[in-house]
């Protein structure tokens, strides 16, 4: 690639951040469904936890560009797959989402790892029992091919769900007034 073709190419943010909500809605995902796997995974933890707080966790997880990446990556590989587009043998294996294909959870944990290590408990525990939006995404009589989209879904909640513990520990640690370590300035 020359000069003159590294500078043309430009990022943008926002149309990256809009491509990947309107790659979500075209393939079913609603924000509230994400949501919904949030308070599935928190609300024995916090009680009080409500919707709007986790809608507002999901939402704060899209906005990062590594999340945007693996979005926009996973769901161009299910519409390939669905369109017969890839080459044997891994059209195959995205379409049937095989068994022994683990790229699909790969790609996810590129989204888990975003908010620290709990996700990646959130995230096995929601893969293991499919709750939700998961159970949908993962019924082949459906039709669409989701091979990497429930993974992905399933990280988004997890990693929602990390960023509330996170959070709710912080605020914790202000409600009990913890003293101040030297260097924690």
């Amino acid at each position: 690639m020359g000069m003159l073709e590294r500078q043309a190419y430009s990022l943008n943010s926002r149309k990256v951040a809009e491509a990947t909500r309107s790659w979500l809605e075209k393939r079913g995902i609603k924000i509230e469904e994400i949501a919904e796997l949030v308070l599935f995974l928190q609300k024995k933890y916090y009680p009080d936890l409500t919707m709007e707080e986790c809608v507002h966790n999901v939402e704060k997880v899209l906005e990062k560009r590594e999340v945007q990446n693996a979005v926009l990556t996973g769901i161009q590989l299910d519409v390939l797959a669905e369109e017969g587009k890839l080459l044997s043998p891994l059209q195959e294996m995205i379409k049937n989402d095989e068994g022994l294909y683990g790229v699909d959870e790969i790609l996810a944990l590129s989204i888990v790892n975003v908010y620290g290590s709990i996700g990646l408990t959130n995230f096995g525990y929601v893969d293991k029992l499919k709750p939700g939006v998961l159970e949908r995404l993962n019924d082949k009589s459906l039709g669409p091919v989701h091979t990497f989209l429930d993974d992905i879904v399933g990280a988004i909640a997890s990693a929602a769900s990390s960023r509330i513990a996170h959070n709710k520990q912080s605020e914790r640690e202000v409600e009990i007034e913890l003293p101040k370590e030297p260097g924690d300035d």
